[in-house]
């Protein structure tokens, strides 16, 4: 679907820069600049695939609406408040999915690739999510929200999510109870055992709490994927899942088997989990 946040990019390029300053001026962290700028590249070529694939998906939203028997008014305050609240809860599914299949996780893992935590890794997105990920705001259309209404709003979802790439800014008071914080979506980026497939949201942290979702962040996060990545070549970043499903699918008998891996849970968050525990236990062991 056509995407208004890309009309954001240059501010997004003006604060990628702010806060690469800043951290290189507090001495708090190595910045890792060449991870940075493969992180803008995939950004930049992602928005042109995500540009022509939403030429298409967009006809698709919107011959669903014509056909839809509902029309929702636009012109109140209160469908606006809807759409949001709406658009959010699909994110939520949507965000939640790809982590939970690993067919939607194949394009998912390139944000989470990165071993860094900064406004760049925001960028880092898929070349080829918007192959699939415009199934999950068919229920839009369906309802009767136009597409230019959803598109607008949808944007704003995202562009909020960009200023959350961040450990520049703290916990925020009460705000945590409600919004997305920067310090929620650490969690979302940890590899730490109690923090994997945590806090999906995208503005309200509500539905985390609300489906069981929902972790604090208590330690300092180790950010990451769970098998690792240790390239900056862009075509990889965007790419290695695929390879590392076909190596599974190679290692399953049956075509039930087959489907599972496909579009059941990746697994790789509960091989890495039980890894983790191992590593720890060695560790306790030595110190006793």
């Amino acid at each position: 679907m056509l995407k208004p946040q890309y009309i954001a990019i240059p501010l997004f390029a003006v604060f990628i820069a702010i806060e690469a300053f800043l951290i290189l001026r507090s001495g708090r962290d190595e910045y890792d600049s060449k991870d940075a700028w493969t992180n803008i590249l995939i950004g930049l070529i992602s928005a042109i695939f995500g540009t022509l694939l939403a030429l298409a998906t967009s006809i698709v939203y919107i011959t669903i609406y014509e056909l839809s028997p509902f029309k929702m008014p636009m012109n109140s305050v209160w469908p606006w408040l809807i759409l949001i609240i709406a658009d959010d809860l699909l994110y939520y599914w949507f965000h939640r999915i790809s982590h939970e299949s690993r067919l939607f996780w194949n394009f998912h893992v390139v944000h989470h690739s990165s071993y860094r935590y900064n406004l760049s890794v925001a960028v880092r997105q898929s070349w080829f999510s918007g192959v699939l990920h415009w199934i999950f705001y068919l229920p839009a259309a369906f309802v009767g929200f136009p597409f230019w209404a959803f598109a607008l709003v949808h944007g704003f979802n995202l562009i909020y999510q960009f200023w959350i790439h961040t450990e520049l800014v703290d916990r925020l008071g009460p705000l945590e109870w409600i919004l997305n914080t920067p310090s929620h979506h650490r969690v979302h980026h940890g590899i730490n055992p109690q923090y994997l497939d945590k806090n999906y949201a995208g503005i309200f942290i509500v539905w985390d709490r609300m489906f069981g979702t929902f972790e604090p962040e208590d330690e300092p996060v180790e950010y990451g994927i769970t098998t690792g990545m240790d390239s900056y070549n862009p075509l990889w970043i965007n790419t290695h899942a695929w390879f590392e499903m076909l190596e599974k699918l190679r290692s399953r008998s049956g075509f039930l088997e087959k489907l599972r891996c496909i579009f059941l849970s990746p697994d790789m968050n509960l091989e890495r989990v039980s890894a983790l525990t191992d590593q720890e236990a060695m560790v306790t062991g030595a110190r006793r």
